[in-house]
């Protein structure tokens, strides 16, 4: 076994289920979302956006783990949705991912939520 490469079949892979509502989506990544995994969430994102979707809530229950390419993906999304005049609430981090959060002040500048069913009562009606 060549030691220099990444062990592809043991890395943990991202997944990411996107749910759209009337002028919104949850996003529920599943997994690591690095800099290996964080284009497909950003194209998951973009595509929500682009598709008018500014009530964005992404269910964070899932996600494994988060570095700052992950974190930056986010951050990106929620000043494009901002400046269209939507929102983006994060909901049910665990306690690793809530902690990249609290370290870079980025929970600072979300809504974050205990649970899903919170956030998505948070949101403005349609």
């Amino acid at each position: 076994m060549d030691r220099g490469m990444p062990d592809e079949v043991n890395r943990r892979r991202l997944a990411v289920d996107v749910r759209r509502t009337d002028s919104g989506a949850v996003i529920t990544p599943a997994g690591e979302l690095d800099h290996h995994s964080a284009e497909l969430l950003r194209e998951s994102l973009d595509q929500c956006v682009a598709d008018g979707r500014f009530r964005i809530v992404i269910d964070c229950s899932r996600l494994e783990f988060c570095d700052s390419t992950g974190l930056n993906v986010l951050l990106t999304t929620r000043g494009e949705v901002e400046e269209a005049g939507g929102e983006v609430h994060l909901a049910g981090m665990r306690p690793n991912v809530a902690r990249v959060f609290e370290i870079t002040g980025a929970g600072a500048v979300f809504t974050l939520h205990k649970n899903l069913d919170d956030a998505l009562a948070a949101l403005p009606a349609d």
